[in-house]
């Protein structure tokens, strides 16, 4: 039986990776990317040096197979995402599950999560959170699903592109005007930057601003009067 892990990498500071993610790294056969191109940055910083597997969205499902393949003929294996932990709004429940069913082992080496970085700068009460991630583009149901999840006393942890960052926030803003709201932008990056206001300060702080860079994570404070 052999065995796949499935291990976090950071999500912009290259030094933000575990101990234990080096070592698994280092001593399995192969690793499967999201993208060979990007992870090699990482794997170089950090002397990591082994046979790699795409497993890019668009033929995530013929990386799998060939994992799936690798593990069959008893080799040990990594994947890793672009950023942060992989499953949580990236690939790789597709490929868990064909692993699974193959029946070999699926261990996870926990490490950096955008979510779970934001909230514990948030200081925002509560007993828990609602991760929902990327909203839909369609403007339609990107409301619609705000609609529901901003009704609930529990906060909601967003990811959205610099390009439709202003979006999302003028739809919140619309909604609950008054409703705090912690905005990550670039985090653990060299010009990261994080902003706690009512949601319609922050709506207009974004539009203000001539040029948006970044990738963003929200989290937006829960309904109080629920």
């Amino acid at each position: 039986m052999s065995r796949l892990y499935i291990v976090a990498t950071p999500i912009g500071n290259l030094k933000d990776i575990t101990l234990r993610a080096l070592e698994i790294l280092k001593e399995v056969d192969f690793i499967a990317c999201e993208d060979t191109r990007h992870s090699r940055r990482l794997f170089t910083a950090h002397g990591i040096s082994k046979p790699l597997v795409s497993c890019h969205a668009p033929m995530e499902e013929s990386g799998a197979g060939r994992v799936v393949g690798l593990l069959g003929e008893g080799k040990a294996g990594a994947y890793v995402s672009d950023a942060g932990t992989p499953g949580i709004s990236d690939p790789g429940s597709l490929l868990v599950r064909r692993v699974r069913d193959a029946g070999h082992d699926i261990i996870p080496i926990p490490g950096p999560s955008a979510a779970s970085a934001l909230v514990s700068v948030s200081g925002f009460r509560g007993k828990g959170f609602r991760f929902e991630g990327y909203l839909s583009p369609k403007a339609g149901r990107r409301r619609s699903r705000l609609a529901e999840l901003l009704d609930s006393e529990e906060s909601v942890l967003l990811y959205e592109s610099p390009y439709r960052i202003v979006k999302l926030m003028r739809d919140i803003a619309d909604m609950y005007p008054e409703r705090e709201v912690l905005i990550g932008r670039e985090m653990t990056k060299m010009h990261e930057e994080y902003v706690e206001m009512p949601a319609a300060a922050a709506a207009d702080m974004l539009e203000s601003r001539s040029v948006i860079k970044g990738e963003f994570a929200v989290l937006v404070a829960g309904n109080k009067k629920v």
